[in-house]
Parts: C-alpha cells; sequence; structure tokens
C-alpha cells in the first residue's frame, strides 16, 4: 500500500474530514491534500506517527469510559 493510501485510509477510519483531520493531527490542510492527491509524499513514518496518535487516544477514550462506568457503579 503506498503512503497516500495510508493517509487517506487513516483519516477515513476517523470519519473526520480532510480540515477536521488536519487539525486533529497538527498538519496543515493543504499537506493532507497533497499526500492524499499523490502530489507529494510523505515522510515514511508519519504513517506510523499518526495511526500510532489514533491509537493511543482510542485508548486513553476506553479508559476514562471504564472509569466512568465504574464511578457510577460506586
Amino acid at each position: 500500500m503506498e503512503l497516500k493510501e495510508k493517509i487517506k485510509m487513516l483519516r477515513e477510519q476517523t470519519g473526520l474530514s480532510r480540515k477536521d483531520f488536519s487539525t486533529h493531527v497538527g498538519i496543515p490542510l493543504r499537506t493532507i491534500e497533497d499526500w492524499e492527491a499523490g502530489r507529494r509524499k510523505p515522510p515514511e513514518y508519519i504513517p506510523r506517527l499518526i495511526k500510532y496518535q489514533l491509537l493511543y487516544e482510542e485508548i486513553v477514550n476506553k479508559w476514562q469510559e471504564d472509569k466512568e462506568t465504574d464511578e457510577k457503579k460506586e
């Protein structure tokens, strides 16, 4: 899978628009657009870092939900 496809897949998994995704991950919108269109190629490590960020956020959100559920049980 090409890097541009990885970036697009990660964005689509979040359900965010390009603009919202760029804000969320801290990468300029124009850069995201260029990567997805294949006009520019991101460094090899970028899709991996974005994936790690999204996984981290998922884990933290799950932990917070579990914590809230446990607090309601008490």
